[in-house]
């Protein structure tokens, strides 16, 4: 898989995943190959099924809502937004981010966002672009008519490109999930957002 996704390769993945025809394994190394690197992200994922989620993964991943919002309520307080790396082609965005407690180094999820800025007015884009509020954020505060819906979860076990931007152990296991989201009644944008560690609920 390229590096980047040409625009006709995004279009006909975007028909298959409405169609139901991409399976979660794909898409997941279909973003984490947007941004190709010496260190593998993952040593193992596996696509679970939503009730089988441990909380408190599952109240923060098995919901069709911004993780920005979601985020934010869980660990009671603002979130933001730190790029990793991006690139721009046409109007397909790529980006690699953490969100971290607001104005601390505490990272609290990691993820890889496939944005298709056709869909979205260019004050939007511009805000995207500048890097420092969260997507979930931008879109809220700009009244973007979005919906998100959410395409699989997946239990990970960090390989060492996760391991560092999470600031967890390396063979450590998370949880993460694939959405995306519709602007204006459009797929515009997919998503990788995967949790830092957590203490699992007792049972």
């Amino acid at each position: 898989i390229n590096a980047v996704t040409t625009n006709g390769g995004y279009y006909e993945r975007r028909l298959l995943r409405t169609a139901g025809l991409v399976n979660a394994q794909d898409e997941l190394k279909t973003l984490t190959n947007l941004f190709p690197g010496e260190e593998p992200l993952f040593a193992a994922a596996e696509h679970i099924p939503r009730t089988g989620t441990p909380e408190p993964y599952r109240s923060l991943l098995v919901h069709n809502h911004h993780m920005t919002v979601t985020m934010e309520q869980y660990h009671g307080c603002s979130v933001d937004v730190r790029v990793i790396d991006k690139r721009l082609e046409d109007e397909l965005y790529c980006r690699r981010i953490t969100l971290v407690k607001q104005g601390t180094d505490q990272v609290v999820q990691f993820g890889i966002v496939r944005f298709n800025f056709h869909y979205v007015t260019q004050d939007v884009r511009d805000e995207i672009l500048r890097g420092d509020i969260p997507l979930g954020r931008i879109l809220i505060d700009y009244n973007v008519l979005r919906e998100v819906e959410l395409a699989a979860i997946v239990k990970l076990t960090a390989g060492p490109g996760l391991a560092r931007c999470l600031q967890m152990p390396e063979g450590g296991t998370t949880y993460g999930r694939l959405a995306t989201i519709f602007c204006n009644h459009q797929p515009a944008v997919d998503l990788l957002e995967v949790s830092a560690p957590l203490s699992l609920a007792s049972s």
